[in-house]
């Protein structure tokens, strides 16, 4: 497993992260691949999920907290180290592990705005070989997101980020606080508010924050009653609406597809047509000679 912010150890630690996928905060992923070996690991400001991804079961012996664990680490088997707590690790076989690290100020900032707990006293459990379906489902889609589409989208990757810490809290940490929920929706006229927003923003990048500052409410509450509304998540309607400009504008103007691309919102070329032949079944080109 990686080195990260580690002062000089006797323990060679061995790491060959095939992608930094995301160069920004809240949330980064990394997929770790090395051969037989041992390392340690320790990270100041961020919280370490480790989850396995080969497909054969490997051998690790993992230490943190003054606790020792050994064991066959199936896929999907997940590791949580929490921030400032060093971990040593030794695996035979052939290491593919995936590293997400979710930083300190957000999973305070989720607790005092999604949960009304106090940061500081809400702290992760560390955790050897946790099995936990909805854990593996958010790390698998953050992953994937991450190797589709490397520079990350903000509103997407920001929602996944929000449903990590909030499960994060109430199932791995020293205390499991209750999630209160609002319920029926936005009014009618905020959802206007929203939705004007997103479609006067469609060629930048817009973030989950700035829309649930527009309601005032934290992020995951407004997530959650956006879908009630809309029976769609935030970034499903975004894709949706740029999509539908895309179309328009393929078909009304001889502009290139890069520059439609861009004016949709999308990072690249390539991240748009991706994006649109999963949407049409066509390429941009071939939607546009139809």
């Amino acid at each position: 497993m990686q080195t990260n912010e580690l002062p000089s150890d006797p323990i060679h630690a061995l790491s060959s992260p095939s992608r930094t996928a995301s160069p920004w905060e809240p949330v980064r992923v990394q997929r770790l691949q090395n051969p037989p070996g041992e390392g340690s690991y320790h990270c100041a400001g961020s919280h370490t999920l480790f989850m396995a991804l080969a497909p054969r079961p490997i051998y690790y012996s993992q230490t943190q907290d003054g606790k020792i664990h050994t064991g066959l680490h199936r896929q999907g088997d997940l590791l949580i180290t929490p921030a400032n707590m060093p971990l040593l690790t030794q695996w035979k076989g052939n290491e593919d592990c995936l590293q997400i690290q979710l930083t300190t100020g957000w999973l305070q900032t989720v607790a005092q705005e999604t949960l009304g707990q106090d940061s500081d006293r809400l702290q992760l459990l560390p955790s050897f070989q946790v099995r936990d379906s909805q854990l593996e489902a958010i790390a698998t889609m953050l992953f994937t997101e991450f190797q589709q589409n490397p520079a990350g989208t903000h509103l997407y990757v920001e929602s996944l980020a929000n449903i990590l810490a909030v499960h994060l809290l109430r199932q791995h940490a020293t205390t499991q606080p209750r999630l209160a929920l609002f319920e029926g929706g936005i009014p009618q006229r905020q959802l206007v508010q929203v939705l004007d927003y997103m479609e006067a923003h469609l060629d930048q990048a817009i973030k989950l924050a700035d829309l649930a500052q527009l309601l005032d409410m934290s992020q995951f509450h407004f997530s959650h009653v956006f879908k009630q509304s809309m029976g769609l998540s935030p970034y499903q309607y975004l894709l949706q609406q740029r999509m539908e400009r895309a179309k328009q504008l393929l078909k009304q103007t001889d502009q290139r597809v890069i520059d439609i691309a861009l004016e949709c919102g999308f990072a690249s070329h390539s991240h748009f047509s991706k994006q649109f032949r999963q949407v049409t079944g066509l390429t941009p080109k071939a939607y546009r000679a139809t």
